[in-house]
């Protein structure tokens, strides 16, 4: 069997799909996309493709080293996604050329079902409690919000305590049991980070991810020192060597490698393992569309410290489609008490309306994020 073509699909509200089709007539999604460059990510998989085409899909593992290694330079947001997208739809052919769920191939199930979370609030966090009271009710056991909106290096108490009153609505709403996950978003400096953990720790945080961009990891083990709660981050972070330092040092406790930049399926089960190492729990990162979400859930199915999955349906990105307009068999991403049972749907699992994606890939998009500032006018991490 031999790759035969790679098609690529820019579709609302922010993706990018890939289609692979093989000489043998089986054919695999993926989904390789930078939000906010999904044109530079499209002409990353194009190079790549020169290589790919005519060769064997089943040869995943050689095909990643060939692709991050061959080029001299390697890493990167832009290559390490045409590379998880790329990977995705190998996996995906893979698993229905034996007719198997890809986590039988890595190793077999080892839960029935995973948890997961939804999103409330926006960018700007508003109106969050009466949105995590309505997600309660549709039976969700777990939430997570932006923690605050822009905050300079040195900033005003008041925003401090207007992210705390959030926090305390939400978990009013909720009581003690539902988990709440709080997204920094990297938006926060290391001296903010501290007051807010202090502050937010009654109210008893599933997590706080991001509280600094992954370029200051290294202010992680001073943040840690200020809180009990447990700090994630990751999403930013790619391939095993880029979580190699971070695990080292054991200055998070949760990881979020996103199945659609850190190098895909494989990869991220070599990045699991290595926290798994280190009694490290994984939690995939995934705001992204229904190619990214299957593959993450393939990957929790047989990860033992994956505890918690991210999804964006009713997500504040999804403002045009939703990630279920896209798939033929909705039912895969059926939620039940809080959680995704176990589907033994050969490869992905999910059957694409390819249809509806080649329709709005007509349209595309042009998606990108907002800039802030600073009421003084600086750049503000967002």
């Amino acid at each position: 069997m031999k790759i035969r073509s790679m098609e690529l699909f820019k579709v609302a509200p922010r993706w990018l799909f890939l289609k692979i089709e093989t000489d043998e007539g089986i054919s695999g999604w993926g989904e390789p996309i930078v939000e906010n460059r999904a044109d530079t990510v499209m002409a990353a998989v194009k190079e790549l493709s020169e290589y790919l085409i005519g060769k064997d899909p089943m040869r995943i593992e050689d095909h990643f080293q060939v692709m991050f290694r061959s080029g001299f330079y390697r890493g990167g947001p832009i290559l390490t996604s045409a590379i998880s997208g790329i990977d995705q739809a190998l996996w995906d052919i893979k698993g229905k050329y034996y007719n198997a769920p890809i986590y039988d191939l890595l190793g077999g199930a080892c839960r029935d079902k995973v948890r997961v979370y939804t999103w409330i609030g926006g960018d700007r966090p508003s109106g969050v409690a009466e949105a995590a009271k309505q997600r309660i009710d549709a039976g969700f056991t777990a939430l997570k919000m932006n923690a605050t909106d822009e905050m300079n290096y040195i900033d005003s108490f008041s925003k401090v305590t207007a992210a705390v009153e959030r926090l305390a609505a939400v978990r009013e709403v909720v009581g003690p049991d539902v988990g709440i996950g709080l997204d920094f978003h990297g938006r926060v400096h290391k001296a903010m980070a501290k007051v807010l953990v202090k502050e937010m720790e009654p109210f008893h945080p599933m997590f706080i991810e991001e509280p600094v961009t992954p370029e200051n990891n290294e202010a992680l083990k001073q943040i840690a020192s200020y809180t009990t709660i447990p700090i994630a981050t990751g999403e930013r972070m790619y391939t095993r060597w880029g979580f190699k330092q971070l695990l080292q040092e054991g200055i998070v406790d949760i990881i979020q490698p996103d199945l659609s930049h850190a190098g895909g399926i494989l990869e991220t089960k070599k990045i699991a393992a290595m926290a798994e190492a280190y009694d490290i729990a994984v939690a995939p990162h995934c705001p992204l569309g229904p190619m990214c979400l299957a593959a993450s859930l393939q990957l929790d199915f047989c990860t033992p410290n994956a505890f918690i999955q991210e999804q964006s349906i009713g997500i504040h990105y999804n403002k045009q489609v939703e990630l279920l307009d896209y798939v033929k068999n909705p039912e895969f991403f059926k939620f039940e008490d809080g959680f995704i049972t176990i589907k033994n749907n050969p490869g992905l699992g999910i059957e694409i309306d390819e249809v509806k994606v080649r329709r709005a890939a007509e349209i595309g998009h042009n998606y990108r994020a907002p800039v802030w500032r600073n009421e003084d006018g600086t750049y503000a991490e967002r």
